[in-house]
């Protein structure tokens, strides 16, 4: 008979689960044991259990499977909870771990003791606790629950002890997750009269369309219709910045240049869009709304009054659309073009200084374009969500709908794990570096081939910009002063400075040879930033 541990981490392996990334406790043992003896299945130790979240949600993005992150009592579900709430605002499903107390000690005043299930029940879709006798039905479940629309984590409270008990016998079959329904007929007649009468509809990509992969059916309604189509960040890759109808990424870099297409707007198709990214009501004109997604659009409804839900699955919804046959909507594609050429002339900045758009312009020339490109939180993310050419959803992964800073990091470890014949490089700012620093030590232990690149400027840019925004003097931001310099490495990682554009390019040429983990530090003035983001949408 299998014991709990061995029980549990068969269970997780039946899911599909690969890894476990997280920090072991004194009652993990048993567990790490059953871990080290089960083949195809293992443990990944992180430097900050937050990582193991982080790296559970890149894994499910990048391979469709199901990672499960682990903390133990207390701190180490405090910890652990970051990445968790990333996973649970970014739409990715995960098993969450941690250590309870058992039983009798539930109630009690106890060293590192805190009520997890309440505490995880804002972040996670469903909370449960082990049982002996219920091993495999509960990660069943967990499963189901997780990959369900709308997908996200699941909480499961290990208590203490129980991992070397005799397990229950269970015959229990691994569960489908729930079948998205096709939506209702009235709403596809009525979304098809609405989009047949719109002089001017634009689509509107969140991250819901990349989940439910209906990237050809969105490229061939604005192939044939002509319609323009923007996105939010998470979103990127939907649609090639090259395309006739691509209009640009909501709320960062130029967004205003956006905005001078959807304002024109008569009619938005929100197509798999997630408003936990931005809000419709930040960004929409004063039009009607198609709200195509799995579930009905959270929007204000007396600010805007015409919104029609068609909820269900989205292919269903999309070849509707497909099979009328009216001609090409009223759109001006020409002008359309010229405001998308100069956003990209004004990202791609001047030659000769090394700022944040040549920092990313050498980037991008210097990686084979199904790179994969994770990035940390801050000023440089609005630069990127913008200015980055995505081949594919997959290859620009950031947070968005959680913006954690510290994402960048051991996302990028996780893809490495997860697509390891891809080109991985990360970039992050100063403040996400300094938060998860330390997984360089866990990059170079799996001995991970990514190129990190530091966009070093001394401050919290995006804080200072918005304090200059609103006439404040800088105050709070400043990480280092003037005693800074750089490491030669952190943990057996090598550190590359670069101040100019000829010793970036050096950099990347030898972090491109390199064997292992490389930082390079890239410094850049954020003044650079000023006039690119933060600009109104409308």
């Amino acid at each position: 008979m299998d014991n709990v541990a061995e029980s549990l981490i068969k269970a997780l392996k039946d899911i599909g689960i690969k890894y476990v990334f997280g920090v072991p406790s004194g009652n993990w043992v048993d567990y790490l044991e059953a871990l080290r003896t089960t083949d195809g299945i293992e443990f990944v130790l992180v430097s900050n259990e937050g990582s193991g979240g982080f790296m559970a949600d890149v894994h499910w993005r990048l391979t469709g499977n199901l990672a499960a992150c682990f903390g133990t009592f207390g701190p180490g579900a405090c910890n652990l909870s970051t990445g968790v709430c990333g996973g649970y605002l970014d739409r990715s499903p995960m098993i969450v771990l941690a250590d309870e107390m058992p039983d009798e000690m539930l109630s009690r005043t106890a060293q590192m003791n805190m009520d997890h299930q309440t505490f995880f029940k804002p972040i996670t879709k469903w909370q449960t606790r082990l049982h002996p006798d219920k091993v495999k039905s509960t990660v069943y479940e967990a499963y189901k629950i997780a990959c369900s629309e709308v997908p996200g984590p699941v909480y499961i409270g290990l208590p203490a002890g129980m991992g070397s008990q005799t397990a229950g016998a269970e015959d229990r079959e691994l569960p489908e997750p729930a079948p998205v329904d096709s939506p209702d007929d009235p709403s596809l007649e009525k979304m098809e009269s609405m989009f047949v009468h719109a002089r001017k509809p634009i689509m509107a990509l969140g991250i819901t369309s990349v989940r439910a992969g209906v990237r050809d059916l969105v490229l061939q309604i604005a192939d044939r219709f002509k319609v323009p189509v923007i996105l939010t960040p998470m979103a990127k890759g939907m649609i090639p910045e090259n395309h006739p109808a691509y209009a640009g990424v909501l709320a960062h870099a130029l967004a205003n240049q956006v905005g001078a297409t959807h304002s024109q707007a008569d009619l938005v198709l929100g197509i798999g869009y997630d408003p936990v990214e931005i809000n419709y009501e930040d960004w929409m004109p004063a039009v009607p709304l198609i709200h195509i997604d799995t579930v009905p659009a959270d929007i204000d409804k007396c600010k805007y009054p015409e919104v029609l839900d068609v909820v269900g699955n989205i292919r269903t919804a999309l070849k509707k659309l497909l099979a009328n046959n009216i001609g090409k909507k009223e759109w001006d594609m020409g002008a359309l073009k010229q405001r998308r050429d100069n956003m990209f002339t004004e990202l791609a900045g001047s030659e000769g200084e090394l700022n944040a758009r040549a920092v990313l312009s050498v980037l991008q020339e210097a990686l084979p374009p199904e790179s994969i490109l994770t990035c940390d939180v801050g000023a440089h993310l609005h630069l990127i969500g913008q200015a980055w050419k995505t081949y594919s959803p997959e290859c620009q992964l950031m947070t968005n709908g959680c913006s954690s800073m510290g994402f960048g990091i051991p996302a990028a470890i996780a893809a490495k794990l997860s697509k390891p014949q891809s080109t991985v490089a990360c970039v992050t700012g100063d403040g996400g570096f300094l938060m998860m620093v330390g997984e360089l030590a866990t990059a170079m232990r799996l001995g991970t081939k990514i190129i990190f690149v530091l966009m070093s400027d001394s401050q919290l840019s995006l804080i200072t910009i918005k304090q200059e925004k609103k006439h404040h003097p800088d105050y709070g931001t400043s990480l280092f002063n003037d005693k800074y310099c750089s490491a030669n490495s952190f943990f057996g990682v090598p550190v590359l400075t670069a101040s100019t554009i000829n010793e970036y390019k050096e950099a990347l040429v030898r972090a491109s040879n390199a064997n292992g983990p490389v930082v390079i530090e890239a410094f850049v003035n954020k003044d650079d930033y000023k006039n690119l983001i933060l600009k109104e949408n409308t």
